[in-house]
């Protein structure tokens, strides 16, 4: 029988050096929504960073979302500045797979979103999901204000009192304001609204069975 280690995540010292020039060809519109994938996203939208496994179902799950303007796909809670994918595979950068989520919090809720986060992939799981392992596919909420923060924390317990009473293990996603997670780097061109252009391509993400309790509208 061969044993696989446990991911760790990698130190400062030791990650890549990544470079000082951001990703080129990152588009300018969302695919599907049309929005800008970039800021400014217009007046009152707020935007909070998700991380939860291979950022191709996770940017589909929220693009779809009414009240959600844009998402995009990129990389952060690390390291190096301004990595590639490939680089972001070998676990030496520090980052998770995140997408951006701008979003209208008049059509729709900080809380509703962690809702849907945590009942779309599993929480309990560090640094995997399914058969993607490595600290890249951690689970992590990165928030941009004090509410989103206030509201991640409520949506975590809420969800795991729904856990602990289902038998279930414990959380491990990362709660951090996304001004300590460090910036959002954009992913390459390819992987921005990736399903859309691959309806067909590799997904993992789905409703895992459990009903977050809170933010229901």
């Amino acid at each position: 029988m061969f044993f696989r280690p446990e991911p760790s995540m990698v130190s400062p010292a030791d990650a890549l050096p990544g470079r000082s020039e951001p990703m080129a060809g990152v588009p300018d519109l969302h695919l599907v929504t049309r929005a800008p994938l970039k800021p400014p996203f217009g007046d009152g939208v707020e935007v909070v960073y998700l991380a939860g496994g291979c950022f191709w179902g996770i940017e589909r799950i929220f693009w779809r979302l009414d009240g959600v303007v844009s998402t995009a796909a990129g990389y952060m809670g690390g390291y190096t500045p301004n990595p590639t994918y490939e680089e972001t595979c070998t676990g030496r950068t520090g980052h998770a797979e995140a997408v951006l989520v701008a979003y209208d919090p008049t059509v729709i809720g900080a809380d509703r979103l962690f809702a849907t986060f945590f009942e779309n992939h599993d929480p309990t799981t560090p640094n995997r999901q399914g058969n993607d392992v490595g600290t890249q596919y951690r689970s992590a909420i990165y928030t941009s204000t004090p509410e989103q923060g206030e509201a991640a924390v409520a949506a975590r317990d809420a969800f795991q009192k729904v856990l602990s009473d289902a038998g279930h293990g414990t959380i491990t996603t990362e709660l951090r304001p996304a001004e300590e997670a460090g910036p959002f780097y954009y992913a390459e061109e390819l992987h921005q609204q990736y399903l859309e252009k691959n309806p067909g391509g590799y997904c993992n993400h789905g409703p895992n069975g459990y009903t977050c309790p809170v933010g229901l509208v």
